[in-house]
């Protein structure tokens, strides 16, 4: 019986893994960086004639490197440090705590500076005196509150962060005590503690290069202290199809030479003979506790068997490797062929790149106990994917489909995630790519953000990938504009026209690919969140008015501190979480058709700042997040004024096409909420 991991370790790979795949973005990052600045002096240094040739020679260079690196897998890959249970721990580190301004006590009122002004008259004088001592008296009360106030609220911030701090040591106490409970059971030759340990240290190693696969079904022999496991080796694409390019000015095309089939297949049998010994080099060297006496090894591509034209793991390679064996091994000097075939006796199929398997030695299923399963042997759920490495994917469906990509930095892209060229003369150019895994059908917002950021960077296409849908007003702005909307559906069958993997959820469609007709409502869990965050210190209280035109459905209907949501539950009032300072949930497709407009307003808060008004409110936005927290996009509303304490944030308003747009409004109050709320048609006397 077959079960996937759901450990401690595992969890910890995982980690791992989500961190080097970072680490392999910002370097393909920087790649395409210094690429672009050494076509750029190219450019401007030579004529293009001497560009291209020199851009030939480039990708020339950047094949002979890859087919390098393949050759050098092995002899890398053991220079990379041993896999410890030490790495597993993380210390107890907390962070200083820093109250900020709230450790400046607010600054007392100095008499001095209240003298007596004017006065030709003793009676004036003593009027003055007392006018004097009247304001010194009134600011030193007003500072005294102020103070108190500070007082408690660095009292509560402290409190609060003795509080994260007890829970953040709690979680690395709980983590650091799981980890020993799986070397103690490491020691003990537990089955299930040793195929974690080591399915971590082959899952989260560093001797991989980028886009090798990393999946393992192990289990764990004890009588015989012996791991059997199933290993994914990389397919025969991971050999370079052109062994060199070369730029034809005649003809202004690049002429690619085609590898040799038999230097192809040789080098790949090599890169699978490389794989099989670094997985045991690993493995062995990361045995700390002497629970390995051999491992049976058997690696294995997913693909179409030849004789029977169904998909599943065809075996190309398998080996019993004993301890004793494999440590007279010098893996720095050994051709790695003859090695895995001679040395150890292992079988290496002769033609892998045609899928002619060999039949596998021991298998996990074999051993008796359960099998572990690291990686990513099922569709993945894009839904659920982690955010980065939905965006590697994108980036791989780009390449796929024959075109050059690169992810971007996570801050500092000017809202582009993935930047793409494509090569086709005439209809091709530099493409903008937006990812959204949104749930939520996908705002208008964001389609005009994406347009905005084409015209900004000068690009010929913008392509806004999402794993939801996209509303006809989405459609209506993008027609005739140089934009593609690629629903989740659509993104499902790209990923498997061009050979890659995913999924959505259970395999049901978020949205249509490309409606006609109004589209119907989510499902009723699934709302947005409104969060609204600013600058100043100035406390605020949020509210919501759903309304037809400018007059509210009813009292009911007016969300604030008293009524917390309306009697249909389509907007209720939610505990703000960072970086926001108040939030609303929302379930538009759940709001009364009646009615057209959700507005915002936010007033003062008079029992905690009874003598403030909005001056302090700067630099707000409202934050339109989806179910899961996601941002899904930014909407900016004015800042207060001075002497106004009620203010309308704006409104989301139907559309006859079923969306909702976001007006900003501005309007101000002197006098708070009552006269803000009576012009919605609240009657604030009954």
């Amino acid at each position: 019986m077959s079960r996937r991991s759901g450990g401690l370790v595992g969890v910890w790979a995982e980690v791992q893994r989500q961190q080097q795949r970072r680490m392999e973005a910002e370097a393909r990052q920087r790649r395409e960086w210094e690429r672009q600045a050494r076509a750029h002096q190219r450019q401007v240094a030579q004529g293009y004639r001497e560009y291209r040739q020199a851009e030939a020679r480039r990708r020339t260079e950047e094949l002979e490197e890859r087919v390098a690196r393949l050759q050098g897998l092995l002899a890398t890959g053991c220079q990379a440090p041993a896999f410890r249970s030490a790495a597993l721990m993380r210390p107890e580190e907390v962070p200083r705590f820093d109250p900020g301004a709230l450790a400046q006590p607010v600054v007392m009122p100095d008499p001095n500076r209240y003298q007596a002004q004017g006065g030709w008259t003793a009676s004036r004088r003593a009027q003055a005196q007392a006018e004097a001592r009247a304001r010194f008296e009134h600011d030193w009360q007003a500072a005294q509150v102020a103070e108190a106030q500070r007082q408690q609220r660095l009292a509560a911030y402290r409190r609060e962060y003795d509080e994260s701090v007890q829970a953040l040591l709690a979680e690395v106490r709980r983590h650091n005590a799981g980890v020993l409970d799986v070397v103690e059971g490491v020691g003990r030759r537990d089955p299930e503690a040793v195929v974690e340990y080591f399915s971590a240290a082959l899952y989260a190693s560093s001797a991989w290069p980028e886009g090798f696969p990393r999946q393992v079904s192990a289990a764990y022999d004890a009588a015989g202290r012996q791991l059997v496991l199933d290993w994914e080796l990389p397919g025969f694409h991971v050999v370079p199809e052109v062994k060199s390019v070369r730029y034809m000015p005649t003809a202004d095309l690049d002429r690619e030479t085609p590898r040799p089939v038999g230097q192809r297949r040789a080098l790949y049998r090599e890169v699978l003979a490389q794989c099989a010994l670094l997985v045991l080099h690993e493995l062995f060297a990361a045995d700390e506790f002497g629970s390995l006496d051999s491992v049976a090894l058997n690696g294995f591509v997913d693909g179409h068997d030849p004789a029977t034209g169904r998909r599943g793991r065809i075996h190309l390679a398998t080996v019993m490797a004993p301890r004793s064996t494999f440590a007279e091994l010098h893996l720095a000097q050994v051709e790695a062929v003859s090695c895995l075939t001679d040395g150890l006796r292992g079988q290496l199929a002769a033609r892998p790149d045609q899928l002619v398997a060999v039949r596998p030695g021991r298998r996990p299923q074999d051993v008796g106990n359960r099998v572990v399963t690291h990686g990513g042997d099922e569709e993945p759920d894009l839904l659920t994917m982690d955010p980065i490495a939905f965006e590697s994917l994108i980036e791989s469906l780009f390449r796929a489909m024959g075109m050059e990509a690169v992810t971007t930095e996570r801050s500092g892209d000017g809202g582009v995630d993935v930047a793409a060229t494509d090569p086709t003369p005439i209809r091709g150019g530099s493409i903008v790519v937006q990812v959204k895994r949104y749930r939520n059908t996908v705002p208008p917002t964001a389609v005009r953000d994406l347009y905005g950021t084409v015209q900004h960077r000068g690009a010929n296409k913008g392509v806004l990938v999402t794993t939801s849908g996209f509303g006809p007003g989405s459609y209506e702005f993008a027609a005739g504009k140089p934009l593609e909307l690629v629903s989740g559906t659509e993104l499902v069958d790209l990923l498997h026209r061009h050979g890659l993997r995913g999924r959505l959820g259970d395999g049901g469609s978020p949205a249509p690919a490309r409606p006609t007709t109004a589209q119907p409502g989510p499902p009723a869990e699934e709302y947005n969140v409104l969060g609204l965050s600013w600058a100043g210190d100035v406390r605020l209280d949020v509210c919501a008015l759903v309304c037809r035109g400018n007059q509210i459905l009813g009292d009911d209907y007016f969300v604030f501190f008293n009524n917390p949501g309306t009697p249909d539950g389509s907007v209720r009032a939610l505990s703000a979480a960072a970086p926001d300072k108040a939030a609303i949930r929302v379930t538009f497709d759940a709001l009364p058709a009646r009615a057209d407009r959700l507005v915002l307003v936010a007033a003062v808060d008079p029992e905690a700042d009874p003598a403030a008004d909005l001056s302090g409110f700067t630099g707000a936005c409202v934050r339109l997040l989806d179910a899961t927290r996601t941002e899904l996009g930014r909407l900016d509303v004015s800042d207060g004024r001075p002497g106004e304490t009620a203010l309308v944030l704006g409104s989301f308003r139907r559309r006859s096409t079923g969306d909702w747009d976001f007006v900003a409004g501005g309007k101000g109050y002197p006098g708070g909420l009552e006269p803000l709320v009576r012009e919605f048609g609240i009657d604030v006397t009954s």
